[in-house]
């Protein structure tokens, strides 16, 4: 790992240093021996303004993909993003991850027309999809045809913690060390140490603290 890079050699010696480690959690380790992290070889990174911290990982088969006039993709030290995940930012749509964010295997987060910020500590599970955008639904015209519409910037607060398939709509902000249950389609604002579960999501008790 000591040649590790995003240029062509530093991707080589990426996968060299695979070759000799276990699979999936156990890799995340190789991003922590070099500054530039580990991005493995399956990995699709298509995106001109992909700024990754200190020790970032990133997973077999993630894809970061930058759509017409899509904003930058920023994230911060430490950040873990596993295998089969996306994210893609589109016309006015940017992503921001904070520093020791985790995202478990086949998470989206789809980005146009405003932003998705994720804050430090976070922890994301599997499946957790987020979508700050939606179509247009007028009668009278195909869905297809119709602009996008967004109802505002998702916002996660630090050390939140989601659970396996939760979905995050438009204009929602979860406030820090909220925590949201398997499941649930978070439509509305989760307060700080709010634990909410359901679809749509509602709160059901708070963290004591």
């Amino acid at each position: 790992m000591q040649f590790a890079g995003y240029g062509a050699g530093g991707r080589l010696a990426m996968r060299l240093a695979a070759w000799f480690a276990p699979p999936h959690k156990d890799q995340v380790q190789l991003a922590h021996l070099n500054n530039n992290g580990f991005i493995a070889s399956s990995a699709a990174i298509y995106h001109a303004q992909f700024r990754p911290g200190k020790n970032v990982y990133i997973g077999d088969r993630v894809i970061i993909y930058q759509a017409r006039a899509g904003g930058p993709v920023m994230m911060g030290d430490r950040v873990t993003l596993l295998r089969d995940s996306i994210i893609e930012t589109g016309s006015g749509g940017s992503v921001n991850i904070g520093d020791d964010v985790y995202i478990h295997p086949r998470c989206q987060m789809n980005a146009y027309l405003t932003s998705i910020t994720i804050g430090r500590g976070v922890m994301v599970a599997a499946n957790c999809v987020f979508y700050p955008h939606n179509h247009g639904i007028a009668a009278g015209s195909p869905i297809r045809e119709q602009p996008l519409e967004t109802k505002g910037p998702i916002v996660i607060g630090e050390d939140a913690w989601l659970g396996t398939g939760v979905v995050v709509l438009g204009g929602v902000t979860i406030g820090a060390g909220a925590v949201v249950g398997a499941g649930s389609v978070v439509m509305g604002d989760i307060p700080v140490n709010g634990i909410a579960v359901g679809s749509p999501a509602k709160v059901v008790k708070m963290r004591d603290v």
